[in-house]
């Protein structure tokens, strides 16, 4: 036995459900809830204090509605869910940024909205961010057929 086997290995910081999986990272399974939020159907705000884990909740969804269902194996959820549909899922992640200038949001959404427009082979023609993140949405789901996954991190980072 090697002595590494012994040891559990905690995720501290790792904020990727991916890399926690495939790196043989200790995972407490939540999957079984995960499953239901995301059968309910609906807008969800989920709000936790800092340091509780919303970034690696809002990974573990992006794997799950991207299909991922090798990430699941032997979790919960993979024996609850029988189609592994993938969805297009667009997640903005504002915790990269200082916005101690008013512009660095409208910068950080321009980067976000130009991913995905290239993503979706779009041609930008509206002159305002929320149009575009608009004409994102509607493409992406005329595209993949399936609705679209929307998953915001740190959305209060401009804020404060």
């Amino acid at each position: 036995m090697n002595i590494n086997d012994s040891y559990m290995k905690y995720p501290i910081g790792i904020q990727s459900f991916e890399k926690i999986r495939t790196e043989n990272y200790s995972y407490v399974d939540k999957t079984e809830m995960i499953f239901s939020i995301a059968n309910a159907g609906g807008y969800y705000f989920l709000s936790r204090p800092r340091r509780f884990g919303k970034s690696l909740l809002l990974s573990t969804f992006e794997s799950y509605f991207k299909g991922k269902k090798e990430l699941f194996e032997g979790l919960a959820i993979r024996a609850m869910e029988k189609e592994w549909t993938e969805y297009p899922v667009l997640r903005l992640d504002l915790n990269s940024e200082d916005y101690s200038n008013p512009e660095a949001l409208r910068l950080i959404l321009d980067d976000h909205l130009k991913r995905w427009e290239q993503t979706f082979d779009i041609v930008n023609k509206s002159e305002t961010l929320s149009l575009r993140f608009k004409e994102v949405i509607i493409k992406a789901s005329e595209k993949t057929g399936q609705k679209v996954v929307i998953l915001i991190d740190e959305y209060d980072k401009p804020l404060l």
